[in-house]
């Protein structure tokens, strides 16, 4: 069978408009021995052929795709006159025409300004639409309503994933941007992308549900479809064109949510579902001189819930002359369930909220701000999940953020599961949070020293006391963001924020950890830095094959970079061929007192292999395995793993790596991803946050790479080192599923930071033998851990997806 090339994309170059671009994939992944060429009017074409990895690995026809080709191909100054140009691919004795464009269709696209409005959200202000275009010579936007032009607020974001999908282009050329129009729900507006040669345009209708923004997205699909049938067949096409027809490629967070709320019919069956344990739950809520709309809303949220086991127990710290006094005594007459505190003078947030916590009679407590809102189907969910774990003592849950005016969801955070270091760093748990009332009981009331942080320190004194938490992946909580919320105006609280770092900090006193605790500059995130315990030896375990100038820059790195001293460095020589290499270790070796050269003299390339080899010759009680083209950026790199390597609870701890450029190469790996794992984050820039900060925070994952990886020693002995049948791919990853399965965590450090100048190491996999290699050692890997696959990454919300590695909402149901 053909191996044959798919295109999966073509524009022109964007700065040489007589390049064209095609883009594609080989059926069986690698190019092989096929040979490719360019016709125009049957004359062949001058090609350049560039072979480029997928940031995330994709699978095509049962086939794992992790290669993506390129053809440059220059077109001469008359194509313009010609008719057709084509894609013909030979191999194994075969001819094949693999796609055949008409000029006219190319001369279009010449036309255009590459550019894509990504998203449109209703705001207070109007409309805010996301989107990118690439600035071919100055390039300008352009806003029209109704033929005349309008004022915008527009303001330039970076946009990694543009950058890295025209990897010609300057990366000030790729220009993100967010645009605040003074428009209305009804209005249709124009995006002119303007410069000096071209005009192109997209139309906006404001609403996506009307008739016209339907036509124009059928267009689209139209245009998008047609190239689909020429490539894959009438199958792939319906394929293709349905999950487009759903939305199921690109969705606005405010459709995902619609299409993942339950209906109408679910809603009813809930109120009949009889659970074999109904607790009651008592949802406490401090209100202070709270709007009464947003109170209403609040109130009738609770009274819409499905599960009608519960009391709300609102307690009043207006004072005197309590503007919602009229309020509470209608709703209290209403229905029975709901219960008041009148107090008689101004209470604090954690007084006010104890009050509500003395009258409770629930078996659990839930904790609700007075202006946010409950989903329906929110306490079902709680008390669903009770009965699938009767041991559970601590349950929360995902939430969002709703406008004012209660029309727009917006910033929806899909948090890990228990995740004791991202804790530490910040109160991911939030919203919505459930805790039995032993456990309420046994920790104590809130406790007004951290008013700002009082739910912070709370939930962190119920960690302390239960590992019975779970975690329900769904939106349950909209809080409510305004202008003094902390949701949207972190400024407004300065007082909250200091008091989360003395919540963490009499937490860390109360487990008698020795650390500092130190804010971060955004609001709301924190850094805990581990004293060292003692200065342990480390063995630094470095598998090598020539290349010494990476290596040097390595080593000269650990030597004058790092301060931690207390080291040795095991070289761990493989199949080098050039004779300098040779040189070089001799040299090293007396340079270095430290550096001892081990040679693994096996055939072929093994990497668990000659790392497990590398510990054999080494002494340390902590392995760091370091990729021989690292280099370290700061000082306290190696004391930063080691602080937290030195943890009784962690078993492994990775770095945060930075390609040659800048940019993001490693920050945390996600179980799943592509079909198999792959890292967080790829490509994005050097001071990027991340979602929800995770690129900067210390939390645990299910893996690191080995790139820069500490180890206990005794674990490693513990889980059975390295699997020698992992030659080269996913045996760091397998490693730590196995540390985390012998109960120890796997701590990512931002913290630690190196370059990593990855691929200079070893080649791509471009023989059949390396390919094959490949596809086995996914296919153990996936029947190894079937179930960890199977389950979902623990650390990564399965609302999120696993086709990109920008924590972006998943098209899919998993």
């Amino acid at each position: 069978m053909l191996n044959k090339f798919f295109v999966s994309g073509y524009r022109f170059h964007v700065y040489n408009k007589r390049i064209l671009l095609i883009k594609g994939e080989f059926r069986n992944n690698d190019k092989g021995n096929e040979k490719l060429f360019v016709t125009l009017d049957d004359e062949k074409l001058q090609v350049k052929i560039e072979e480029h990895e997928l940031p995330i690995p994709v699978t095509q026809n049962d086939n794992l795709i992790t290669k993506q080709y390129y053809l440059w191909i220059k077109l001469p100054g008359n194509w313009k006159e010609m008719k057709k140009l084509r894609i013909v691919q030979c191999g194994l004795g075969e001819k094949k025409i693999i796609r055949t464009f008409s000029i006219r269709t190319i001369q279009k696209l010449y036309r255009k300004i590459p550019h894509n409005i990504d998203q449109m959200r209703v705001i207070d202000q109007g409309i805010r639409i996301k989107g990118w275009y690439i600035d071919t010579g100055d390039t300008r936007l352009e806003f029209e309503k109704h033929n005349k032009p309008i004022k915008a607020e527009v303001h330039q974001v970076r946009r990694v994933d543009v950058v890295n999908a025209f990897p010609e282009c300057k990366k000030e050329n790729a220009i993100g941007f967010e645009a605040i129009l003074p428009c209305n729900k009804t209005d249709v507006v124009k995006v002119k992308v303007i410069s000096l040669d071209r005009n192109d345009f997209s139309k906006v209708y404001m609403d996506e549900n009307s008739i016209f923004n339907k036509i124009s997205q059928t267009g689209e699909l139209l245009k998008k479809t047609n190239n689909t049938f020429h490539q894959y067949g009438i199958a792939k096409t319906l394929e293709k064109a349905q999950r487009k027809i759903l939305k199921k490629d690109i969705i606005p967070y405010e459709g995902w949510l619609k299409l993942r709320t339950p209906k109408k019919g679910e809603l009813n069956r809930q109120k009949n579902e009889k659970f074999s344990y109904m607790p009651k739950v008592s949802i406490v809520v401090p209100l202070y001189k709270t709007q009464k709309k947003y109170l209403v809303q609040l109130i009738e949220s609770v009274m819409a819930q499905t599960y009608g086991n519960w009391e709300l127990c609102l307690s009043d710290g207006s004072g005197a002359e309590s503007p919602i006094e009229g309020v509470l005594k209608t709703y209290e007459k209403k229905d029975s369930r709901i219960r008041v505190v009148y107090n008689k003078k101004p209470l604090q947030i954690s007084e006010n909220t104890n009050a509500a916590l003395d009258i409770a009679t629930g078996d659990f407590i839930a904790f609700s701000d007075h202006d946010d809102l409950l989903t329906p189907d929110a306490l079902y969910e709680c008390v669903k999940a009770i009965n699938q774990n009767p041991e559970v003592e601590m349950i929360y849950t995902d939430e969002d953020k709703i406008s004012m005016n209660g029309r727009e969801h917006f910033e929806p955070h899909f948090k890990t599961d228990f995740n004791i270091d991202m804790l530490r760093s910040v109160n991911y748990i939030c919203h919505l949070c459930v805790v039995k009332r032993s456990l309420y009981e046994n920790v104590g009331k809130l406790n007004s020293d951290f008013d700002g942080a009082q739910d912070y320190d709370f939930v962190l004194r119920c960690v302390e006391q239960t590992k019975n938490i779970v975690h329900i992946p769904k939106i349950l909580y909209h809080w409510r963001a305004h202008k003094d919320s902390t949701a949207e105006n972190p400024e407004s609280k300065n007082y909250a924020f200091e008091a989360g770092k003395r919540a963490i900090e009499a937490h860390i006193e109360r487990l008698g950890i020795s650390a500092e605790v130190t804010s971060r500059a955004e609001k709301g995130f924190y850094r805990v830095k581990y004293e060292l315990q003692d200065k342990p030896l480390v063995s630094v375990i470095i598998p090598t094959k020539d290349h010494i100038e990476d290596l040097d820059k390595c080593l000269q790195s650990l030597e004058k970079v790092n301060t931690y001293d207390n080291m040795e460095y095991i070289i761990v020589e493989n199949n080098s061929e050039k004779e300098e290499t040779f040189e070089y270790y001799d040299r090293i070796q007396k340079e270095i007192p430290k550096a001892k050269v081990v040679y693994w003299k096996e055939q072929g390339f093994n990497y668990p292999s000659i790392n497990n080899m590398g510990v054999d010759n080494s002494k340390g009680e902590y392995l760091l395995f370091l990729n021989n083209d690292t280099e370290i950026v700061n000082p306290d790199c190696i004391s930063e793993l080691l602080s937290q390597c030195q943890r009784s609870e962690v078993g492994a701890v990775g770095a945060r790596l930075y390609y040659e450029d800048g940019t993001i190469q490693h920050a945390g790996v996600i179980i799943g991803m592509g079909g198999v794992a792959g890292h967080a984050f790829v490509g994005f820039e050097h001071d990027d946050l991340g979602y929800f900060a995770r690129i900067v925070l210390v939390q645990d994952y299910s893996a690191v790479t080995a790139a820069c990886m500490m180890v206990k020693r005794n674990v490693f002995e513990k889980v059975g080192r390295f699997d020698e049948g992992y030659a080269v791919a996913f045996n760091d990853v397998d490693l730590c599923l196995k540390i985390r399965e012998a109960g120890y965590l796997i701590v990512y450090d931002p913290y630690a930071e190196l370059n990593h100048y990855e691929s200079k190491s070893r080649g791509y996999e471009d023989t059949e033998e390396k390919v094959a290699r490949f596809n086995s050692e996914v296919d153990r890997f996936q029947k190894r851990w079937k179930d960890v696959l199977q389950k979902g990454d623990p650390f990564y919300s399965p609302n999120l997806t696993l086709d990109k590695n920008d924590f972006s909402l998943t098209i899919d149901v998993r």
